[in-house]
């Protein structure tokens, strides 16, 4: 039997999380909450920290944050998943490694947005989401732009989405210590409904690209395949690293400015192949990102042209490319990627930073249950833990 994690309809997961602030700090209620939305990305994956285009849609599953200011500098925090169990810290101790778990999120948003000069005194917060964790839908992001919006509110900072974005990603890089890019914390903070997000990772413009799969007759599936993730355990990082490092001895600032110019792509990968220690990584690596920058301005394209259907191939090509060149696939991405094209998915491949979470499939509407149930089965199959799939 197949297992699906719905999301809230906004009036409930208010509801919770007012629920939750009343059991962790009394009867007198929170100033408001505020909520933002997991993300899915359709394509363009590792490419936002090396200034290249990526383009993510919004989950209907959001993050909750109820919030209360207060007077002295203690920022007192707690969730749904224990509400009695709060914590407690002085902001002006905040600071890179002093902070750890979910509550760095938080603390991270107040301590970044200090840094900007901004008066952010002390606050009480609680947080509920129905944005599964660990699953790839940047369930981190969710929570941090909750807090950014609630912060800006209640105190009146006026800061714009795009300085919110930049505040959470400093929050997220900083303080709970995942070298991650701005694609997430931009998903959350400026996508709008049927929309996808073209997000230009280099100078963070963004174009707000019709993506309506119900109009084709379509829909998108996610699969968490319950393999979680950590962006925090090294690899996403080592990633990262190899991408600067390949960009430093190609003598430009990110990847992106390699696609600028005619042959660029061909003749960086040439240069690259020198046969000294790391080369073939170092040629893997940025292979992958150079391809899946153009993959997204294909996406794109058809996106335009209103040709969602042909979008399939694209979606194939970029799993293929993350599965082997950037190797952060897993057995269980694979095997839901598969099993979902096999069930007659236009189209799959894994969404996120990788190494566990989700995949997506371009589905037939009518073929929702059927491509799930199959996926589910494959799963069940290979001896792997059941899959749930988000709607």
């Amino acid at each position: 039997m197949t297992t699906w994690a719905h999301a809230w309809d906004q009036a409930t997961g208010q509801d919770r999380a007012r629920a939750a602030f009343a059991a962790a700090f009394g009867a007198t209620p929170p100033s408001g909450v505020w909520s933002a939305p997991g993300r899915v990305n359709l394509i363009g994956e590792h490419t936002d920290y090396n200034g290249g285009l990526c383009l993510p849609v919004p989950l209907a599953h959001r993050t909750y944050a109820a919030l209360r200011p207060r007077v002295d500098e203690v920022a007192r925090m707690a969730s749904s998943w224990d509400p009695t169990a709060v914590v407690s810290l002085e902001l002006a101790s905040v600071a890179p490694g002093t902070v750890d778990g979910w509550t760095a999120y938080v603390a991270g948003v107040a301590w970044s947005l200090r840094e900007l000069g901004l008066d952010v005194p002390g606050f009480d917060v609680a947080i509920d989401s129905c944005v599964p964790v660990g699953a790839g839908l940047s369930s981190s992001a969710a929570l941090e732009c909750s807090v950014a919006l609630a912060l800006d509110a209640v105190h009146g900072l006026g800061q714009s989405r795009e300085a919110l974005t930049a505040a959470c990603v400093r929050a997220e890089n900083e303080i709970a210590g995942a070298p991650t890019g701005g694609m997430d914390q931009a998903a959350a903070l400026r996508t709008i409904d049927g929309h996808a997000l073209l997000l230009d990772c280099r100078d963070l413009s963004v174009r707000h690209v019709p993506f309506d799969p119900a109009a084709e007759g379509l829909a998108l599936l996610v699969i968490d395949t319950r393999a979680e993730h950590a962006l925090v355990d090294g690899q996403y990082a080592a990633r990262r690293a190899t991408c600067e490092e390949a960009a430093a001895l190609l003598g430009v600032p990110t990847l992106r400015e390699l696609t600028d110019a005619p042959g660029g792509a061909e003749r960086a990968l040439a240069t690259l192949a020198d046969g000294s220690p790391g080369a073939d990584v170092r040629v893997r690596r940025v292979r992958h990102v150079l391809a899946e920058i153009e993959r997204v301005k294909q996406f794109v394209a058809l996106l335009d042209a209103g040709r969602l259907r042909d979008v399939g191939p694209l979606l194939d090509a970029s799993h293929t490319s993350l599965r082997d060149d950037y190797e952060v696939s897993c057995r269980e991405l694979d095997v839901a990627v598969e099993a979902a094209r096999a069930a007659g998915a236009l189209g799959a491949r894994m969404t996120g930073g990788g190494f566990g979470g989700s995949a997506i499939a371009l589905v037939e509407a009518d073929a929702v249950d059927a491509v799930a149930d199959a996926v589910d089965a494959a799963f069940r199959a290979q001896g792997l833990t059941p899959p749930a799939f988000v709607a």
